[in-house]
């Protein structure tokens, strides 16, 4: 198992502060829980659900840098 793919979660975070509102990041998340999750051999639609879940909510779990604009 590689962790390269961990070393985007940084860039990832920090690109989340550039959305607008909740709908935009959870489509971002979906996009990149998919993608990650397909990269390290994991299922693509279950890291989808995941990480558009994480998207949508950090906002609500008071993520640093995740606010609407």
């Amino acid at each position: 198992m590689s962790f390269k793919p961990l070393l985007l979660l940084p860039l990832v975070f920090g690109l989340a502060g550039c959305l607008e509102n909740n709908s935009q990041r959870g489509l971002a998340g979906a996009a990149g829980g998919a993608v990650l999750s397909g990269v390290t051999g994991g299922s693509p639609i279950v890291g989808a659900a995941v990480g558009g879940a994480a998207g949508y909510f950090c906002k609500d779990l008071n993520v640093p840098g995740c606010r609407n604009k």
